[in-house]
């Protein structure tokens, strides 16, 4: 057990501790946070494969202490090291993807060109690897009883962790906070996309048997087909729809009362911060006007818990690098928020 006789948790972060300045190791702490160095195929702003190191920088100014849940960190949160390996093959593919993407936006076709051909390939199989080392990493985690969180690097690299989820806990519907729907069919080419995640998990995983997205407000006529025949599996809350009923008189209570009715016991929270308003995350790799605030987020997350709802893992992904890190600041502190939320 952690000795926490001689930490106080009024005082300034101490940089050499874990995330949030904490002192705990791996194996005493009941929340473990996996970074995921990947943004092999971001298709605008790129950056997030590095966004932990930010973040872990950024945490050690947020204060511990939590109202809505007062002494949880006592249980101990920790996050693993960046793995350099997984890094450097994002870093490379990163270099082919964008070569790819640059030769297909300009009506080229990839059969007639053999160096093309090799990149998406390798680029496709890349992915794989990601998900495959994702989905051992969460496992043993989740094997040893730990709580589990994942933080991006692109929004493609929480496929693995829903599948260990998927064997712990069976049956299971995901809360999705995002300005796209990320339900497109092997975006640009590329299986495992960022832009493709929820379509994947829904392929891949049956034992998802809701998604619910809140925030969407950028979003192509193969996914509205998608969401339209998927038999109710798929529940999307368009930004316009809910700002409109906001206009109109309606409350976030009974808005965010509604989206919560909507999902089965388990839930899994899928958090793109490109779902918040670009002020919160101005370097985002999609940025799209519009989205939410930061509280109203955490308090439909607030709501979940109220619920009774057990809330078995969460993602935060596509957190920008920025010149002021302000980017990583807020991705700290919702960060914080979430973990609470776990351990609540």
């Amino acid at each position: 057990m952690t000795d926490l006789s001689q930490f106080d948790p009024n005082t300034v972060g101490n940089p050499n501790n874990n995330i949030f300045g904490l002192p705990f190791s791996e194996e005493d702490a009941r929340l473990v946070i996996l970074p995921v160095p990947w943004e092999v195929t971001v298709s605008y702003g790129a950056g997030t494969a590095r966004a932990a190191e930010h973040v872990l920088k950024a945490s050690i100014q947020v204060d511990l202490f939590d109202a809505d849940v007062p002494g949880g960190w006592k249980q101990g949160y920790y996050m693993k090291e960046t793995n350099k390996k997984i890094l450097l093959k994002s870093d490379y593919l990163r270099k082919e993807a964008e070569l790819y993407i640059d030769y297909i936006s300009h009506g080229d076709e990839v059969e007639k060109n053999k160096f093309m051909c090799k990149s998406l390939k390798e680029i496709n199989e890349g992915s794989v690897m990601m998900n495959q080392w994702v989905y051992e990493e969460t496992k043993a985690l989740l094997d040893k009883g730990k709580l589990v969180g994942l933080l991006g690097g692109d929004h493609s690299t929480p496929l693995g962790f829903m599948k260990a989820l998927a064997e712990k806990h069976g049956d299971f519907g995901i809360l999705q906070i995002d300005a796209h729907c990320d339900l497109r069919k092997a975006y640009e080419n590329f299986v495992y996309s960022h832009a493709s995640v929820m379509y994947n998990a829904l392929n891949e995983i049956p034992q998802i048997t809701k998604l619910v997205q809140a925030g969407i407000r950028d979003f192509c006529e193969e996914e509205w087909d998608y969401i339209c025949n998927s038999n109710f599996r798929v529940i999307t809350y368009f930004d316009k729809n809910i700002q409109e009923r906001k206009f109109e008189g309606d409350t976030w209570k009974h808005i965010a009362d509604e989206i919560v009715n909507q999902l089965p016991e388990k839930v899994y929270i899928s958090f793109d911060i490109d779902g918040l308003d670009r002020k919160y995350c101005p370097n985002t790799g999609t940025p799209v006007q519009g989205g939410f605030e930061t509280e109203e987020v955490l308090y439909l997350f607030k709501k979940v818990k109220e619920s009774g709802r057990q809330l078995i893992g969460f993602d935060l992904v596509e957190i920008g690098v920025g010149q002021t890190d302000w980017d990583s600041n807020v991705g700290a502190r919702l960060l914080w928020r979430l973990c609470n939320l776990m351990i609540k």
